[in-house]
């Protein structure tokens, strides 16, 4: 038997007006998805527990069987791993985001204008945390690159009890109110303040400026967190699995939990990504793993920018370029069940990540369901008698082992 999970991350959504009172996931056009449901096991989870911030990490270890109560420290120690960074017993890891702050004329107060610095290249952010890493850092304190606006800070001895917001939760909003708040804030304030007064006048924003492009002219500290001790996928499942993601999170959760991963070209997390490298790379890992796990960003991104044609978009190259794909590929295999849902919802009205239940459906090759016309959306979620999982964790052990 051959398993495949297929996350669009961040997909579902909340109806529009400017959609018709549709999400996104229901305008858009679907039809691998939608032939899924149809002839698959469909269901509600709560991939987030009661109590939790709304993270894809907190979804993602829930989807792949990991109940976030247990094991989840924190989110940037799960990417530590993904960017080789090997973290020590007292090390808190920090995420922190390259971010374009907009200042008013007397440069006093700062609107969070863009988590990600518009999406600045890899190549371009090596350069400037290398900057903020020599002036910022200390024999405690370093910071690592990542990709794109994502990248790590470790502090050995830092504190673990203090409150961070995530920059894509206060887009438009004055920072003051969001600031770190707790043990040793003032620390962790000092960092974001004297960043800017470094990144502005760098040689690679300046020429941001010049092309229009927005400045990476801050970073900011969040989703701090110890090193997480998880049991191995195989240990829990017996089965090996190999992983593919663009971001540094879930590609960290992949080695935390014993996982290959598959380094696809060109896959950015964002709109742009290689949708068609993802599903290829997952079906030839097939031959030589049973569980495959596919990450895509892109709808998430497009949620938090608030732009629901870029998500539409989104899906609908998720759906014919990934899923569809991934479909056509396992007809080559005996038996195989694949599991399609979103990790959480990202409305475009609220341009981050909410708690809500997020549909999911089972296709198991040996068996066809009849769910006459069902589409996969947030519909699935209204729908009577289908499975029902509150407790996320739960749904991969019914995947793997049910009958």
């Amino acid at each position: 038997m051959k398993y495949v999970v297929i996350i669009g991350d961040g997909m579902a959504d909340r109806p529009l007006k400017e959609l018709g009172n549709k999400t996104p996931l229901q305008k858009a056009f679907t039809p691998n998805m939608d032939r899924i449901a149809q002839e698959g096991i469909i269901g509600m989870v709560r991939t987030i527990p009661p109590n939790f911030y709304p993270g894809s990490d907190v979804a993602n270890l829930s989807i792949l069987g990991y109940d976030p109560l247990k094991f989840y420290t924190g989110r940037a120690p799960l990417e530590a791993a993904s960017i080789g960074v090997k973290l020590n017993e007292d090390d808190v890891s920090f995420r922190c985001n390259l971010i374009t702050l907009k200042y008013d004329k007397k440069h006093i107060k700062a609107i969070m204008e863009d988590y990600s610095s518009g999406h600045i290249t890899t190549e371009e952010a090596r350069e400037l945390i290398s900057v903020i890493n020599n002036e910022l850092g200390s024999e405690d304190i370093h910071f690592y690159t990542g990709v794109s606006y994502r990248h790590l800070m470790v502090w050995s001895g830092g504190p673990i009890d203090v409150d961070c917001i995530p920059p894509h939760d206060i887009l438009g909003k004055d920072i003051t109110d969001y600031l770190p708040v707790g043990n040793k804030e003032e620390v962790l304030r000092k960092m974001i303040f004297e960043s800017s007064a470094i990144l502005e006048r760098h040689p690679v924003n300046k020429e941001r400026i010049k092309k229009g492009m927005r400045p990476a002219n801050s970073i900011w500290l969040w989703g701090q967190g110890k090193r997480p001790l998880l049991p191995s996928f195989k240990e829990r499942y017996s089965i090996d699995g190999a992983l593919i993601s663009a971001v540094d999170l879930t590609r960290g959760i992949g080695i935390n939990i014993g996982f290959k991963i598959l380094d696809v070209p060109n896959i950015t997390g964002y709109l742009d990504t290689n949708y068609l490298g993802k599903a290829e790379y997952s079906l030839n890992a097939l031959r030589e793993v049973d569980f495959v796990y596919i990450h895509v960003e892109a709808p998430d991104e497009a949620g938090h920018s608030g732009n629901y044609k870029d998500k539409i978009k989104a899906i609908e190259d998720f759906d014919s370029l990934v899923v569809g794909t991934v479909m056509k590929g396992l007809e080559e295999f005996d038996e195989y069940r694949v599991l399609l849902l979103p990790d959480h919802a990202t409305p475009i009205e609220v341009r981050t990540h909410t708690d809500e239940p997020v549909p999911f459906v089972i296709y198991d090759s040996r068996r066809r369901m009849r769910n006459d016309n069902a589409s996969f959306d947030e519909t699935i979620l209204e729908k009577e008698g289908i499975l029902n999982f509150e407790e996320g964790y739960k749904l991969m052990d019914y995947f793997i082992k049910s009958n």
